[in-house]
């Protein structure tokens, strides 16, 4: 601090020289002011989420490592679903984060295309927690199979679970076809060729196409089954193969035994 000069107390330019002094230091702050917030903004700006390496621990629930605890996982899941307690995990910006440095699913599931089926909603899972495979069907091709595989043995998935559906508008088609004894058009005719072994003949109606959902997920899973990378883990215990059921009706996933 300054102390005033007894001088300048009388003298008109003194006054406007303090005049000019103080105007001075008050656009002196403000500059300062200015320019420490142009450096806040332009931080806050430049400033990236932080990198795989800053994040603190992957996940905050542990992954299921076993046929048995990833069956539980699932079930526990649906129960949040069809009771409408879902808990949408593992979508926090940590777990995003998280997985850009490898992923970690604890079952692959097969499913169909069906948009009322997405299997992530199903069973109340998030990022990084499924790897799901689907076809018109569940429908069994190379791509379809080299999928499953790439997960079981890539990855050390211990669950696969083949998920089928009530209401399975590739099964009705497959069964209308076979029923008229005709073709499905185009590409579509590989679908109900594969799943027509899964037809009933002695059943009519809605109860046809009912019981061939059900045997459709039984079969892919009976080939899933024999394939030998897969068949060798299964006898090892260290994966299990199961098929599965989901009904619009109740919401409800059940296994297929």
């Amino acid at each position: 601090m300054t102390l005033p000069d007894p001088r300048c107390e009388a003298d008109p330019r003194c006054e406007a020289d303090r005049r000019t002094a103080a105007g001075r230091r008050r656009f002196l702050r403000s500059s300062l002011a200015g320019a420490t917030a142009l450096t806040a903004a332009a931080g806050l700006a430049s400033c990236s989420p932080p990198g795989p390496l800053a994040v603190r621990g992957e996940r905050q629930r542990a992954r299921p490592t076993t046929p048995e605890a990833a069956l539980g996982e699932l079930e526990a899941g649906n129960r949040r679903w069809r009771t409408l307690h879902e808990r949408h995990p593992d979508e926090t910006r940590s777990v995003r984060q998280a997985l850009l440095v490898g992923q970690h699913p604890f079952v692959v599931v097969l499913g169909c295309v069906d948009s009322r089926v997405p299997p992530e909603l199903v069973f109340d899972q998030g990022l990084g927690d499924l790897l799901t495979v689907r076809s018109a069907g569940g429908v069994l091709d190379e791509a379809v199979l080299g999928s499953v595989t790439y997960g079981v043995v890539e990855l050390g998935i211990p669950l696969v679970v083949v998920l089928g559906h009530q209401s399975c508008g590739a099964v009705a088609a497959a069964v209308h076809a076979e029923q008229e004894g005709t073709q499905l058009p185009g590409h579509m005719r590989y679908l109900g060729e594969q799943i027509r072994p899964a037809i009933d003949r002695r059943l009519q109606g809605q109860a046809r196409i009912d019981a061939a959902v059900t045997a459709n997920i039984r079969l892919v899973r009976s080939r899933l089954a024999a394939e030998p990378d897969l068949s060798s883990r299964m006898s090892a215990g260290t994966l299990a193969v199961v098929g599965a059921r989901y009904e619009l009706t109740s919401q409800r996933v059940h296994r297929i035994p």
